[in-house]
């Protein structure tokens, strides 16, 4: 059989372009997503910089959709996964104990919130995100005995079926028969464009009423929910930060209907929103958190943590073969003690301030800059057409020009109208700054070539007026 040698060699780019990203083009599946806009080899990458084969650099603000919280190979990171890959210890545990894991977990509890962590229980998952969604929705049904999930509008929880069941967005889920039939979804508070057209207080004062009454009528036909799961900041549906009083008024909505209130910290755990998790900004204690990304500190590694009363599942209830990552937990307790100590996560909330005060300086210059909003070093900014609608064809080819320009972004939200920043949480204000600049240079671009198209398209339509004018003389 023959193989493929790929090497990182820069010296070898023309090789790996030739052969390696060939293959990809022609092997990958077409549910690819990210390789269709950044349409290179990414060979290196440091701190807020990756460089493609050809060498050239990009400002990236995406982070790996934010499981990237140091950035790219943090050498305080580095140094811990290779000394640990030296030290002879196991790097897969299933669940038996080691020292990588005790370690982990004593910097997770001292992550956590102390109210919190008082009577936490913790079930590591398969390596995604979307296996520790699922894993908590068995574990809610299972304690509770109840089948119902609340979920909303907007919300995203990962691509298997029970977290697909929960997603907002229509497009992946069209395709797919067998979703859970039991998934209720409540409107989302968006003082912006607010589901109930108010917006405001009084749209955050509807949204819960509706919530109050759906559980309270016997008549609202849904069934006492197993679980109510939501982001605190939305983060795929376009970085939309929940206000803490309508937190608070859900989580009293919750515990009068004895319905466990689940919080999915998958992409804003561990210091994105400029607190370590985003449910503390309203002083809230959930049931449970999903935690996953950041955890690892850039490694594969995912979790729930839970009040004890509902440990109930039996031995084997949800089981996966990588859920004792050892090189993740070495790199997760490694990134813990870093946010804590080095006090990355305020510096984050003041980047994140930054960022959006930069963002409203242009929104003033760019029209098609709408809503700016956000948590921390998780930022959105709506791309409107010139009705003030969400406009996804500019907002996509904003994303392709600022990629040519040398910087990595991506867009989410209704129509994938927003353009999305999660940046390394050490990112220093000096590439705040250039991210800035390089975001107005590709609007004014995009404007220009939108501009020259329109005139092309009317100099052909002048030309075609013209010569039907001459055939019909010469007649």
């Amino acid at each position: 059989m023959n193989k493929l040698n790929i090497t990182t060699d820069c010296q070898s780019t023309d090789c790996l372009k030739a052969s390696g990203f060939g293959l990809l083009r022609a092997r990958e599946s077409n549910a690819k997503t990210y390789a269709r806009t950044f349409d290179c080899i990414i060979q290196r990458g440091l701190g807020t910089r990756v460089w493609d084969s050809d060498g050239k650099e990009y400002l990236d603000m995406l982070a790996c959709a934010g499981a990237l919280p140091l950035g790219h190979n943090h050498p305080a990171i580095l140094d811990e996964v290779f000394a640990f890959l030296r030290s002879g210890q196991i790097q897969q545990g299933l669940d038996i104990a080691t020292p990588a894991k005790v370690a982990f977990t004593e910097e997770l509890m001292e992550s956590l919130p102390v109210d919190f962590a008082q009577s936490v229980r913790l079930h590591f998952c398969g390596p995604t995100g979307s296996d520790a969604v699922e894993a908590a929705i068995k574990l809610f049904k299972t304690a509770t005995g109840r089948r119902a999930v609340v979920a909303f509008s907007g919300g995203y929880h990962g691509m298997t079926m029970g977290a697909l069941s929960l997603m907002g967005n229509l497009n992946p889920k069209a395709p797919v028969s067998g979703l859970s039939a039991e998934t209720h979804f409540f409107p989302y508070p968006n003082s912006k464009r607010c589901p109930f057209g108010v917006g405001g207080k009084d749209g955050e004062r509807l949204a819960l009423q509706y919530i109050d009454n759906a559980l309270s009528d016997p008549e609202s036909g849904i069934t006492k929910p197993a679980l109510i799961l939501l982001e605190a900041v939305q983060g795929e549906g376009g970085c939309i930060p929940a206000p803490d009083e309508w937190l608070r008024g859900l989580r009293e909505i919750a515990t009068r209907h004895d319905v466990p209130l689940v919080i999915d910290e998958v992409q804003t755990g561990f210091g994105r929103t400029g607190s370590m998790f985003a449910f503390t900004h309203a002083g809230i204690r959930p049931d449970a958190i999903i935690l996953s990304k950041a955890l690892g500190g850039g490694y594969p590694l995912a979790l729930i943590a839970y009040d004890a009363k509902y440990d109930k599942w039996a031995p084997g209830a949800h089981t996966g073969t990588f859920r004792g990552n050892q090189i993740a937990m070495v790199a997760g307790a490694a990134t813990m003690r870093l946010l804590r100590d080095k006090n990355i996560v305020g510096h984050a909330q003041e980047m994140g301030a930054r960022l959006q005060q930069g963002l409203k300086a242009l929104a003033r210059e760019f029209h098609c800059i709408g809503d700016v909003r956000g948590r921390g070093l998780m930022v959105g900014a709506e791309i409107v057409s010139t009705e003030g609608k969400l406009d996804g064809s500019l907002a996509k080819a904003v994303k392709v020009e600022c990629f040519q320009l040398g910087m990595i972004i991506e867009t989410g939200g209704r129509h994938g109208a927003v353009l999305r920043f999660l940046p390394s949480l050490l990112i220093e204000p000096a590439d705040i700054d250039l991210a800035l600049r390089l975001l107005g240079q590709s609007i004014t671009n995009v404007r220009a070539s939108e501009q020259a198209r329109c005139r092309l398209q009317h100099t052909e339509l002048d030309s075609v007026f013209l010569s039907t004018h001459l055939q019909k003389n010469d007649i």
